[in-house]
């Protein structure tokens, strides 16, 4: 039997369990980390994450070809124990977690780049916490039909893509959005090859104030269920306003979740336009177990 030490942690109550595992010793199968992420017979968590460096993983050895800096790779996995592409929360309690486990320095206003499933992200320590450089965003569109409980009429969404997929779906009212039922998931018809997280997002009133916009969103993850919080969800949820807003929509939001608020910001670069996301990280407790 093997002795697992590990942390948990949360971004606006999006919560995981991390395990530190610098070079690759420590093979958890999905069994395994779906146990660590059970909420009565584990630690319980939204998803895993194993720190390890990334010449210790493979898809961390094809990173640092174009990457040399990327050090580590943030190893994420949803609360069923299935592989996913990058957590934006994930990703600020990840850096927490290596700061305060000593792995990197990371003083304020710095910033360092991660490894993951999605490609190189950059996180940067600011006074609120942390804020990752999500990279480019697509807009997958397709409008898919979207059935959840409690949501009387099938609605349309629209895709989008910050690394991992996301349809996002417009609702009329607070009221609407308290009245969903998310404890199964909704369906997409036609239903995304792999699958999507779902946000259910309604605009404040006003939406803009000193040029920052307002929306309020919940969220199914795939392979989570409804969480308390998704980063990349609410950079998908603030892009898809944006779009649905016009050309005179602003460029930075906060996104109120259940867990808390996070700032997204769009910004141009060479490659075209990126997103950020920002928010706080914060470690919990640690413990041991057996597995």
């Amino acid at each position: 039997m093997t002795t697992l030490r590990f942390t948990k942690g949360h971004g606006t109550g999006n919560d995981f369990v991390l395990v530190s595992d610098p070079e690759g010793e420590i093979d958890l199968s999905p069994v395994q980390r779906a146990g660590l992420a059970d909420r009565r017979f584990g630690v319980g968590g939204d998803g895993v994450i194993r720190a390890v460096r990334s010449h210790r993983i493979p898809e961390g050895r094809e990173l640092l070809e174009d990457a040399p800096d990327a050090e580590w790779f943030m190893d994420y996995s949803n609360a069923d124990g299935s592989l996913s592409e990058m957590c934006g929360n994930g990703i600020r309690v990840f850096v927490r977690f290596l700061v305060e486990q000593g792995h990197i320095e990371l003083a304020p206003g710095a910033s360092v780049a991660i490894g993951t499933r999605a490609g190189v992200i950059d996180v940067h320590r600011i006074a609120e916490g942390f804020a990752a450089d999500l990279g480019r965003w697509r807009l997958d569109g397709g409008e898919p039909l979207v059935r959840a409980r409690d949501l009387p009429v099938a609605r349309p969404g629209l895709g989008i893509n910050v690394g991992n997929p996301h349809v996002v779906v417009a609702l009329a009212s607070d009221d609407e959005l308290e009245a969903l039922d998310l404890s199964t998931a909704p369906v997409l018809d036609p239903p995304p090859a792999a699958g999507a997280n779902v946000e259910f997002v309604v605009p404040a009133d006003p939406l803009v104030v000193d040029g920052i916009g307002r929306i309020r969103m919940r969220v199914h993850e795939r392979g989570s269920g409804e969480t308390l919080s998704c980063g990349t969800g609410a950079v998908a949820a603030a892009l898809a306003v944006r779009y649905w807003a016009g050309s005179a929509a602003p460029n930075e939001w906060r996104v109120t979740v259940p867990g808390g608020v996070l700032g997204v910001r769009m910004f141009a670069a060479e490659d075209g336009e990126r997103v950020a996301l920002s928010g706080p990280a914060e470690l919990v407790f640690e413990g041991e177990l057996t597995l």
